[in-house]
């Protein structure tokens, strides 16, 4: 009997950060994953970029100007409850472990503290996208 581990298939990903340079990495990982990538500079951007091209998978950082990463997680859970969220965060102010456990209660299904390495991102979001249907 062989048995086949179920892989993800190409999905569409949503990267809410204000920086540039992670966006690019992240959007570069993900492409030769051979996802669909979206990205937005702040929740608010997030929300619209999501609601006009809605995701199978957001990633969202949690320190941002403008709408911040726990609210955009609520305001996301508030609108599109279905929706599948990483948080990731290198921290700030208080402790970056702090802020996600916080991303969790409030609706993140997994978390990601910066930095993280390239295999801890690809199986993480390859295990959140498991029998999600193509987009």
């Amino acid at each position: 009997m062989v048995l086949i581990r179920s892989q993800p298939r190409m999905s569409h990903i949503l990267i809410i950060d204000d920086d540039v340079l992670i966006c690019q990495l992240l959007r570069r990982i993900l492409e030769q994953m051979g996802h669909r990538v979206t990205d937005a500079q702040d929740g608010r951007k997030g929300l619209n970029a999501f609601q006009a091209d809605p995701a199978e998978l957001v990633i969202t950082d949690l320190i941002m100007p403008g709408m911040e990463g726990i609210e955009t997680i609520m305001e996301m859970k508030r609108r599109f409850p279905g929706t599948k969220i990483i948080a990731m965060s290198g921290g700030g102010v208080g402790s970056g472990s702090d802020y996600l456990q916080m991303a969790r209660k409030f609706g993140a299904h997994q978390i990601l503290n910066k930095p993280f390495s390239v295999q801890m991102l690809t199986d993480l979001v390859s295990t959140m996208l498991v029998g999600t249907p193509a987009s």
